[in-house]
């Protein structure tokens, strides 16, 4: 099993001590505002190093206290124990992996893959269009590091490009058009085949779930051009230099860059119609619930591995039908972990080595009802 244990020190409410994770499914049951989501995200900051709840480490804290860490063990597949130590101290983060200092967050993405199912995965269908392209840039993050890079790279240049139109160092446009194309052009292609190869997946399991066919994800970059033959083709770096230069008045006039890959458009249609504005409120909820499915199932795909789930109350607002559904569509995973409350059929999920954990405080016992 990836974690084996987890302790915490001053994260949230939750009590400083440590608590066993050998298991394949472990489920933290409890009322709202006892610290269950608590525990996905001390696991998620585990994985990536950062909350997915806050980016202001001094939140992550116990009231009244100044520092905090979180140690998590985990097996890997050749069945070596690792250790992951995160510490927050005197406004300062510290990583260390097996005794040794992490300077780059890029390090643990690879090491325990996460794939978390949370409330606020409902941007990815009704949110600003630059959650959904995050949600791309994660998936591919998770097992390709050389794309984190050039994103990285992207940003770094963007950020700086922007910074002088604010400057109005208006001279220097051309020579960050110049250093932005290559970056630019392989963020587009690569969530261009991500894509491709998510809509082989996603919109299989739409329809399974609705019964709606045809509904796919649709990438529009940035940077693209008509060709009468083949449809829409990226264009060459000398095209694209020249679409910068041509929109130099333009970014001028905004302030900001206002093309790129950070621009780029990804929606959900259905028979070439925009779907979201015509879905239900359930409807949406299952589209995000599905691309987290897909993102699960595309992993193990890409790299033969499968992911660890962190499911956090996502089941709640489903009817019965659909949360069966929905658990039967669940990726394959090396380990699962899900938060309830106490009136939720749980049990209906648990296996004979399903671990329960029951929330109360930021306090834990372990609950041993198992399947009958």
């Amino acid at each position: 099993m990836p974690f084996l244990s987890l302790s915490l020190y001053n994260f949230r409410n939750l009590k400083n001590d440590t608590i066993d994770l050998l298991a394949k499914e472990v489920f933290f049951v409890g009322e709202n505002g006892q610290g269950k989501s608590n525990f996905l995200e001390a696991l998620y900051y585990s994985s990536y190093g950062s909350s997915f709840r806050t980016h202001i480490e001094n939140e992550i804290i116990k009231n009244g206290n100044k520092e905090m860490s979180v140690r998590s063990l985990f097996r890997e597949e050749n069945e070596t124990t690792n250790s992951v130590i995160i510490s927050v101290k005197s406004n300062k983060k510290k990583i260390e992996k097996n005794g040794k200092r992490v300077l780059d967050r890029k390090e643990l993405i690879n090491t325990i893959p996460c794939v978390l199912f949370s409330h606020g995965d409902l941007d990815f269908a009704v949110g600003m269009p630059e959650r959904r392209r995050f949600f791309i840039d994660q998936s591919l993050s998770m097992y390709d590091v050389l794309y984190l890079d050039t994103l990285r790279r992207y940003r770094k240049l963007l950020k700086s490009r922007n910074q002088i139109l604010k400057n109005q160092k208006y001279e220097l446009l051309s020579v960050y058009d110049m250093q932005m194309i290559a970056p630019g052009l392989e963020l587009e292609r690569k969530r261009r085949d991500a894509i491709y190869k998510f809509n082989k997946i996603f919109g299989k399991l739409f329809e399974d779930v609705t019964g709606i066919s045809n509904l796919v994800i649709s990438y529009e970059p940035a940077w693209q051009k008509k060709d009468e033959i083949s449809g829409y083709v990226f264009p060459s770096p000398e095209e694209v230099l020249q679409h910068f230069e041509k929109r130099h008045e333009l970014d001028i006039r905004m302030n900001t860059t206002m093309s790129g890959p950070h621009r780029d458009k990804i929606r959900f249609l259905r028979n070439g119609t925009p779907f979201i504005p015509q879905a239900s409120t359930g409807q949406r909820r299952l589209i995000s619930l599905l691309l987290r499915i897909a993102q699960g199932v595309f992993y193990t795909q890409v790299t033969g591995k499968k992911p660890i789930l962190l499911m956090d109350d996502v089941l709640l607002e489903l009817d019965p039908v659909k949360r069966e559904k929905i658990t039967s569509l669940l990726p394959e995973y090396d380990q699962l972990f899900c938060t309830f409350l106490p009136g939720e059929p749980y049990k209906n999920y648990i296996h004979n080595d399903t671990r329960i954990y029951r929330i109360s405080e930021g306090l834990w016992t372990e609950d041993f009802e198992r399947k009958s």
